[in-house]
């Protein structure tokens, strides 16, 4: 019956569903109505205020979390209680992949505090973890949520701890030791077993945290799982002088590689880890695959190992030829706008017609390769989704026009991609955006004790969870474009995000590779990142020099617009 519900049959959507600041909701918007609203400047107090809005909602999420849950895992913020790990039901992966009973949401929200500027609760949030976390727990959990989450918020903080430079402000912390440091050693050491007894190299999904890998697990992993480790196992490695974590994490992304279709080149989304047999044959840009590409780039612009980003062009040119519908030139011309599809791995055949939430962050990932204008017009597509339900599903199908899953657990994706295009473009179209979201997320997520995960988009009924990355990730996006001053924009400082919205340095310590002789072929290697190969990562130097006179212009014109607007019901 919910299908019927969203699937948008009259001009109107139902009531209740657009955004709160949609303008002439249920009517057809028209182009001097995008351009009276959407262009123009930004006023600066307007500005300040939803940075100051967005800090707020960072502090009453952690405030509550702090007051209602520690030590456990999550908030509940319908309850204003604590949750931790399913004892009971073994199988709720949906709960024990991410709670290892290890305070999750306040080590995943450490840096987030830094970006922020609160030293003292920073530091208070620190000396917390070390005096009371620690993963010698009987918890089995996923080797990928518990690297992105807990390593590599663990690995960000010590980074910022021991800045020399402190542009956060003082975030040093008194007879500091590289607790944080070894405590990350420390995890990524417990969950090496997963690497170990695979025929492929690809590891494990799950790690108990005590006793190494479960008997009778699962041999079947997903692509993004086993293939986004390199990032924090590679800084790890680096920081500590010790090449096994990477090494292991980079034998898992070039074992994927060497599974990719030769008709195609595409990956698929579920593999046997024993025998390297693709289970899942979808190759898609969300859920199983998003991150695999981004640590493919993302691990390139952090060490500068030119075969990361060889690897990243070759499946960035198969993802143009085989997932990308739709018109050649976004902007212009005929046909419909683009649209990233999930297709067979070996025959490029559509396999279904939704795509996820999760893909969202793919506009964010083009805006770093600096294919700028592709991004602006898949972005469009999500936000017009964003703007019918004020919020998004998990999926959405673009041929009913309706969700085929219509939760939201207040995901980050759409805000990072607003945020990354914004300091790409410098164009105020982003803040509206991001202001459409912010102003959503308060309307209909907002709970007694904290932000609540919509169990249904269209309906507006919440669950009682707040994921820790809405803490990591939204609000720290959120709180970033609106705050024009930050550390993170200006000249000078460079840096880049994990896939968990964690800050690490772009730093020449992370460029010096000791293990050559341990990873082959990579002794010819030597020839490191040239700044011009980076096109568009180094936003601090690069994003003022947008002229003036463009920065007012519209991203997208008003017909194709109302296009997107179109294709997902709106009007």
């Amino acid at each position: 019956s919910h299908r019927r519900a969203g699937a948008g049959s009259g001009p109107c959507p139902p009531r209740g569903e657009a955004g709160p600041r949609r303008l002439l909701p249920g009517r057809a918007t028209t182009a001097p109505a995008y351009d009276a609203r959407y262009s123009g400047a930004f006023p600066p107090q307007l500005r300040a205020r939803l940075r100051d809005a967005a800090r707020g909602m960072f502090a009453f999420g952690y405030d509550s979390y702090m007051r209602h849950a520690f030590p456990s895992d999550e908030l509940d913020p319908l309850h204003c209680c604590g949750r931790g790990p399913d004892r009971d039901d073994p199988t709720n992966l949906n709960i024990n992949d991410v709670l290892g009973n290890y305070s999750l949401t306040l080590i995943d929200a450490l840096d987030t505090l830094a970006v922020m500027g609160n030293s003292s609760e920073f530091q208070k949030a620190v000396k917390l973890v070390i005096d009371t976390v620690s993963f010698d727990k009987d918890s089995t959990v996923q080797v990928f949520e518990a690297t992105i989450r807990v390593l590599g918020s663990l690995l960000s903080a010590h980074i910022i701890i021991t800045d020399t430079k402190q542009p956060f402000g003082d975030m040093t912390i008194k007879d500091y030791d590289n607790e944080l440091l070894h405590m990350a050693h420390d995890l990524a050491v417990r969950l090496l077993p997963a690497f170990e007894n695979t025929k492929t190299g690809i590891p494990y999904p799950r790690v108990n945290l005590k006793k190494g890998v479960p008997p009778n697990s699962n041999n079947e992993t997903c692509t993004a799982g086993a293939g986004s480790l390199l990032v924090e196992f590679g800084i790890l490695s680096r920081l500590l002088g010790d090449s096994t974590f990477e090494w292991v994490a980079r034998r898992a992304v070039k074992a994927l590689w060497s599974l990719r279709s030769n008709n195609t080149g595409l990956l698929g989304n579920v593999v046997n880890i024993q025998t390297g047999h693709w289970v899942g044959k979808q190759s898609g840009l969300g859920a199983g695959s998003d991150s695999f590409y981004e640590y493919l780039l993302k691990s390139y612009i952090l060490f500068g190992e030119q075969e990361d980003l060889e690897m990243f062009n070759d499946a960035y040119r198969n993802i143009q030829n085989h997932l990308r519908r739709g018109r050649e030139a976004c902007n212009e011309g005929e046909g419909d706008p683009p649209l990233y599809v999930n297709v067979n791995m070996f025959t490029g055949q559509l396999m279904n017609t939704w795509i996820d939430s999760l893909q969202a962050f793919f506009p964010g990932l083009q805006v770093l390769i600096g294919d700028v204008e592709d991004a602006i017009c898949l972005h469009a597509f999500y936000y017009a989704i964003w703007k019918r339900y004020g919020a998004l599903p998990e999926r959405y199908n673009w041929q009913l026009q309706a969700p085929d899953v219509p939760f939201y657990p207040l995901r980050p994706e759409l805000v990072e991609s607003t945020y990354l295009l914004y300091q790409a473009t410098k164009n105020p179209f982003y803040l509206h955006v991001g202001m459409d979201i912010l102003q959503s997320l308060e309307k209909y997520t907002k709970a007694k004790c904290g932000y609540a995960t919509l169990h249904h988009v269209v309906e507006k009924t919440k669950e009682d969870r707040m994921e820790s990355f809405f803490l990591s990730e939204t609000c720290k996006y959120l709180y970033l474009l609106f705050d024009e001053d930050n550390p993170v924009h200006k000249s000078g400082n460079k840096y880049m995000f994990t896939t968990e919205g964690h800050i690490v340095s772009v730093d020449e310590r992370f460029r010096n590779s000791l293990w050559q002789d341990i990873l082959p072929g990579e002794e010819d290697r030597a020839e490191k990142v040239k700044p011009n190969e980076l096109k568009a990562v180094n936003f601090s130097s690069n994003c003022n020099r947008v002229p003036d006179e463009r920065r007012y212009l519209l991203p997208l014109k008003s017909n194709y617009m109302r296009q997107i607007d179109r294709m997902v019901g709106l009007i």
